[in-house]
Order: C-alpha cells, then sequence, then structure tokens
C-alpha cells in the first residue's frame, strides 16, 4: 500500500480529513489481504461526499484557469459512467484529445476530475492489452496465468486536460486521486480485485511526467504494432510502457517470476517497409490532388493504400527490399503535401534522419534500375491514355540553378526566367489523346562545353555516361521519338512541338514520315504564300558568275507570319475551342497555305500555317504538313492536343516537386523526373478511381469542342 499511500499524502488541495479512514481502511486491508467486503464498505464511505456530481450546466465556462491547485479548494474526481456527464466526457475527448474518442471495450469507467464545481480532466480506465511483451516479462506469468489474471489489469487508455486549464502539477494530482478510488470502484462495478494498471505514453507527443510523478514505473517500450484483424501490423511507433504496482505481492497472488527484459533488436527491413505504409495512412497530400480530385474524407483514407499499391508494380525495378522502402518514401514525399521536396526534408518526413544519407545514395549510385521502372510506367499508362489519333509531344523545359556544380548546368537561355542564365534544360516527350495525357522519357541536355578534354574530371564525378556524345536538343528529340514510335505503345496520329523545335526544318523533315506534325512556329518565321520561280540569276558582265539559285526578279518574296497576320486578307472563323470551368472558351482561327522559306528559298511541301487569336489579341503561330483537305476543326483539335505537355510541366512544378530537385549527378536527375512521371500517372490514375475530375469525362470528339483537359492549360497559358 504504499504506493498509495505516498499518493495520497502528494495530493495536496483535497481536505486532508476526507482520507483519514480512507489510508486507515486501506492499510488494514493490505494486512489482511484485501478483506473484499471491508475494501467495499469503506471505500464507499470515504468517497460518498465527493461523488456527489454537480449539475450539467446549460452553458460552459471554459475562461482560463490558471494559478495553483491550492487556490481552488479541493479538487474531487468522480466517476461519470451512465451520467448525465458522459456524453460530455465522450465530446471533448474526441474534440481534444490526440487520439480522439472511440467506444472503449469490456469494462471501463469514465472520471471526471472538478474544481470548484468546473470540471478540469477527464480519464478513463478499460480492459488492457491481451498480449505486451514488456508488461508480460515484468510479471513473469505464463500464458496460461495470464489468461487466469488478465482481468486483474486495469489500462489508463485515456487523460485529458481541459485547453483552457493551466494548472501546475494539475495532471499528477488528479492521476493520485483516481488510483486512490479506482480499486474499489473497480471492485464495486465488476467485482474484480486489480493488482497492477498499465498504460502507454507516445513519446512523440509526451514525456509521462506525470505518471513518473505519480509513483508509476516505466518497464520498456511496445513493438510498434498495432491489432489488424487477427494479427498484428507493425506501425513503427513505439510507446512506453508503465505500470502502477496496487498489491507489491501480485506475483505471489498469480504464482510466477519475473523475466528479464528482452535487448533492442533493429527492426527488419520489411518491418521498416510496414511502418512506411502505416506512416502514409496519416500523410498530408498535396492540397491541389485533393482538391482537383474533389475529394471526402472517406476517399482520402484510400489514397495512401491506392499509392502503395501502385509503387509496387514497381518492385522488379528494385535489387534490393531496402530500395523498395526507399523508393516509397521518395514518391511519396513528391506526392505530399511537404513545403520542400528535395532529398532531406522527404527522409526526415517519411524515413528518419539516419536514412537522409541513404536516400541520397539510392537517388545517386543506389543499383537499382529506373529504366526498368520507366518501361513499366510507360506500358501501365498507355492503355489509359493510348488512342489512335493521339499526339506525341515534345517540349523543353528549362530548371534556373545558382551553382556551377550541377550536371548539365551552363549559362543559356532559361524559359522561367526569359533569359539567359545558369540553367539545366531537358528535353521532355509526352503524349496527349481524347482519353488523357503524361510523361513518358526525357534526356537531360549537355551544353557542347561539357565535352571539352578540360570538363573530363567534372563529368566524371557527376557520373556522365562515358559513351554520351554531344547532340543538339532537336537531335535528342528525334531519337527520343523514335523510341516511343518503335515500342508501339502509343499509336499516333500526329507530333506537337513547341517553337524550338518547330522553326527548325531539318527537325521538322526528319520526324517519322508516316506522322503529321503541327508544330508551334516564331512570328518572325519567313514563309512564301505562294511558290516563286527560282534559277540562277543571269550573268551581269562582271564579276564572278552566279553560281546559286535565287527567287527570280518579279516574283513573290517571302514574308513573316506575324506580317502575314496583319495584312487583313485572311479568312477568320470564331470557334470554341474548350469548354473551360467557366464556360466556352472562343478563339478566332485562320489557316493558309504556304511553304517555308530556307535561306530565302521555298523550302518542300506546301504546308498549312494556322493562325490563333487570344481574346487579349495575341496571335499564335504553327505550321502542319496535313494534308490539303483537312478539315478546320480538326486542326482546331490538333492545336489543343499540343499543349497538355505544358500541363504536365505546370503541375510537375507547382504540385509534385519537379523542379525542388538538388541533385547533382546525372542519374539522380534522370531518376528524380522518372518519380515526377509516376506521380502524375498515378494523379491520372486517381482521377480515373474516383470519377470526378472532367479529364476523365471530358471530350475531344466533337467538332469544336475539346476535353477539360486542354482547356485548363490554354486558360493557363492564354494561348485562346
Amino acid at each position: 500500500m504504499l504506493p498509495i499511500n505516498r499518493a495520497i499524502n502528494r495530493s495536496y488541495g483535497v481536505a486532508h480529513c476526507s482520507f483519514v479512514g480512507l489510508k486507515a481502511v486501506l492499510s488494514a486491508a493490505v494486512e489482511s489481504r484485501f478483506t473484499v467486503n471491508n475494501t467495499i464498505a469503506a471505500m464507499q464511505i470515504a468517497q460518498k461526499q465527493n461523488d456527489i456530481l454537480p449539475p450539467v450546466p446549460p452553458t460552459f465556462n471554459t475562461d482560463a484557469i490558471a494559478g495553483t491547485i491550492k487556490d481552488f479548494g479541493p479538487a474531487k474526481v468522480v466517476p461519470v459512467s451512465g451520467s448525465d456527464w458522459e456524453p460530455l466526457w465522450d465530446r471533448w475527448v474526441r474534440q481534444h484529445h490526440y487520439l480522439g474518442y472511440r467506444r472503449l471495450l469490456g469494462h471501463r469507467l469514465k472520471y471526471l476530475a472538478f474544481l470548484k464545481d468546473r470540471p478540469v480532466a477527464g480519464l478513463s480506465w478499460s480492459a488492457p492489452a491481451l498480449k505486451l511483451s514488456a508488461r508480460d516479462r515484468f510479471i513473469g506469468w505464463s500464458p496460461e496465468q495470464r489468461k487466469q489474471h488478465l482481468h486483474q489489469l486495469a489500462a489508463n487508455s485515456r487523460f485529458l486536460i481541459l485547453p483552457w486549464v493551466q494548472l501546475h502539477n494539475l495532471a499528477s494530482h488528479v492521476l493520485a486521486l483516481n488510483i486512490a478510488r479506482l480499486p474499489a470502484d473497480w471492485l464495486r462495478h465488476f467485482s474484480h480485485r486489480l493488482l497492477l494498471l498499465e498504460t502507454f505514453v507516445d513519446n512523440r507527443y509526451f514525456a509521462g511526467t506525470c505518471y513518473k510523478a505519480a509513483n508509476w514505473q516505466h518497464i520498456g517500450p511496445t513493438q510498434g504494432s498495432t491489432k489488424q484483424g487477427k494479427g498484428y501490423r507493425y506501425h513503427g511507433n513505439p510507446k512506453e510502457v508503465y505500470l502502477y504496482v496496487l498489491d507489491p505481492n501480485f506475483r505471489q497472488i498469480i504464482d510466477c517470476r519475473q523475466q528479464p527484459a528482452l535487448s533492442c533488436d533493429r527492426p527488419s527491413t520489411q518491418t521498416k517497409v510496414e511502418a512506411l505504409v502505416m506512416l502514409l495512412e496519416h500523410c498530408r497530400w498535396h492540397p491541389q490532388l485533393t482538391a482537383d480530385l474533389n475529394l471526402d474524407p472517406f476517399d482520402l483514407e484510400t489514397i495512401a493504400k491506392e499509392l502503395v499499391d501502385f509503387h509496387q508494380c514497381f518492385h522488379d525495378a528494385y535489387g534490393r527490399s531496402e530500395h523498395h522502402r526507399l523508393g516509397l518514401a521518395y514518391f511519396s514525399g513528391l506526392m505530399s503535401n511537404a513545403e520542400a521536396k528535395s532529398v532531406e526534408p522527404i527522409a526526415l518526413e517519411f524515413l528518419d534522419q539516419k536514412s537522409v544519407r541513404s536516400l541520397q545514395m539510392f537517388m545517386k549510385n543506389g543499383r537499382w534500375d529506373h529504366d526498368t521502372m520507366l518501361r513499366v510506367h510507360q506500358e501501365m499508362l498507355a492503355p489509359l491514355i493510348a488512342a489512335p489519333d493521339g499526339m506525341i509531344t515534345v517540349d523543353p523545359s528549362d530548371f534556373p540553378k545558382k551553382g556551377k556544380e550541377s550536371v548539365g548546368v551552363a549559362r543559356q537561355y532559361c524559359g522561367p526566367l526569359g533569359k539567359t542564365e545558369n540553367c539545366q534544360s531537358g528535353v521532355f516527350i509526352g503524349y496527349s489523346s481524347d482519353k488523357g495525357y503524361g510523361l513518358l522519357n526525357c534526356q537531360l541536355y549537355m551544353p557542347e562545353s561539357w565535352f571539352s578534354p578540360e570538363q573530363e574530371k567534372r563529368r566524371r564525378f557527376n557520373m556522365v555516361p562515358e559513351d554520351l556524345v554531344f547532340e543538339t536538343k532537336q537531335q535528342i528529340a528525334l531519337r527520343l521519338i523514335n523510341e516511343i514510335v518503335a515500342a508501339k505503345y502509343y499509336p499516333a496520329k500526329w507530333v506537337g512541338a513547341d517553337a524550338a523545335f518547330g522553326s527548325d526544318i531539318e527537325f521538322l523533315n526528319a520526324l517519322p514520315k508516316d506522322l503529321l506534325y503541327f508544330a508551334a512556329i516564331k512570328s518572325n518565321t519567313q514563309v512564301f504564300t505562294k511558290k516563286p520561280k527560282v534559277g540562277i540569276p543571269p550573268y551581269k558582265g562582271h564579276g564572278r558568275h552566279p553560281t546559286k539559285e535565287k527567287v527570280l526578279p518579279g516574283q513573290p518574296k517571302p514574308r513573316t507570319v506575324s506580317e502575314i497576320a496583319k495584312s487583313g486578307r485572311l479568312s477568320w472563323k470564331t470557334v470554341v475551342v474548350a469548354e473551360g470551368a467557366k464556360g466556352p472558351i472562343i478563339a478566332k482561327v485562320a489557316r493558309i497555305r504556304v511553304y517555308m522559306s530556307r535561306d530565302g528559298l521555298p523550302a518542300g511541301d506546301q504546308q498549312w500555317l494556322f493562325f490563333r487569336q487570344n481574346d487579349d489579341g495575341k496571335i499564335r503561330y504553327a505550321i502542319s504538313n496535313a494534308p490539303k483537305k483537312i478539315s478546320r476543326s480538326e486542326m482546331v483539335k490538333a492545336s489543343t492536343m499540343r499543349w497538355p505537355i505544358e500541363q504536365c510541366f505546370q503541375e510537375g512544378k507547382s504540385q509534385v516537386g519537379m523542379d525542388c530537385y538538388e541533385h547533382r549527378s546525372w542519374t539522380a536527375w534522370h531518376r528524380h523526373m522518372t518519380f515526377v512521371f509516376l506521380a502524375l500517372h498515378f494523379m491520372l490514375r486517381m482521377r480515373l478511381r474516383f470519377k470526378k475530375n472532367s479529364v476523365v469525362d471530358g471530350s475531344l470528339g466533337s467538332q469544336n469542342t475539346i476535353c477539360s483537359t486542354s482547356s485548363q492549360v490554354a486558360e493557363f497559358r492564354g494561348d485562346v
């Protein structure tokens, strides 16, 4: 009985006379082995006056309670199970306890602590854990003994100090009061004599100070698992186990001996994976993901499972289970609401401090195959978006960099900054159709200066492949496009390109011959509206004889496309290019047949020059080798199919950390981009899964209407 006596003596602020008889009875009860009838009678007498509950007020005073316990007079702890106060206990615990409120199973008692009839704290006691390694070894009982005596333990399942209460030492004070009366209350309600009490402290949030002050014993951690069905699942957050001994002779009563505590072993990789999966159930996903999908709370509960199942599809790309765990963490970090999505913040959020270096090495030189991951991504995405009249799209994307050590960084034109600056630039291949869109492949552009002999050490440090040779962005794009065509996952009618590629006649001529192109061009691009006659000018009688062909005198001269747009000779037609969130998006379009100009001469066959004028008067220009008989509506549709790759960049950079990386090596850059592709892929699957986004339900098939995907892109860029 000494622990209880110490707790009672420490409980200042309670009228001492209220417990004199109680202490005497308890001491006598120890000596007489807790004679049941006498204990119950004594406890009932000692607590009779304190058990009177104040009436439940119509409104509650939540003004701050501060100062010392002595300022408020005696405190009392009263059972509220079955009283008018119980619904209030449930509500306060649900609102203010970090674990919330769940209906307690088995034997249970709820208490409220009062100061001057104002509730200040709530506690509950319920059935103990069925199995608990640290506790079971401390007690020393066998499985049969545990089955026989488990009902003689109670668990402190909830303990809440109400948020407006600020009183020093209140927690240990209330806990001591509650322990003083609990054995008699439990005996009276359930006819079981309690031997021990148990509780768990989550050391991520609490230090267990009040339990230590109330003479509870810390006996070790849990194993970090939670009950699931008939078994247990590891969640990776062990809690500290505390016990309070009510009867010092409990081992004699049970007939057992204490066993030595087990040493703490490092969890296996599989256990760590399970912990990460558990953590994802409470992940804060990027708000744009949940907003776009219009998810309700029930839907959000499924996101973690969907993400884990999706990531499992890429298991063959990993060399070890540890790689799988690190990959899942990195992927989850990109999908999360984390402010920074580089390696260190992701590791600290989803792994631990010791895993920062592991995740860095995983991305830089871990022995796993991101090419296999990319191939599986392409195979899985194809059934979702591939269509016979789809478009393969190509576009560069630039990433400003302050330092000079990252692979491929150089002073070059940087799109986001609109000027020449230090940056990296990648060539990206995407795909769009009536069904959806996505990114398929990419390669970092390496400026020619990186291939000089002086840069050999730098290339080696950044893990640039030894057989890599300099290629222009156009050459990289052609190779990647041909790889997509050869794989035959993505049937296409079109190739869409931005002005960096559309203004390059050699690039357009080198595209696969069975594909039509619709390529943006710059406003100063020169074309012929009529094909001129060309030849070698006649010799003028002095100087060198002419040898190069030129446009002959009197023939049409080339003009810039912007001059043609302003000429007043175009036949503009107003069309609906998209059904946007705020209604139809209108634009004016025009088209004429032209010949591209190269070095002042007509180049190639006649093509379509396509104009599209925005509401603000800006005009976009594109060239296409589509047949002469193609309808205007089909070209309008093609003009919208080129922009989803820009939407991929916008979503990638604003939502999934496409430009947030801090990697310097060639390998890590491409692995990061592959994970970005997976994140965008997963977002598309979630739209399909929940059927709530217009990307899924929109149609590109009607004559002058496109899906909301393209309309969102058009609105974002102002290109309609």
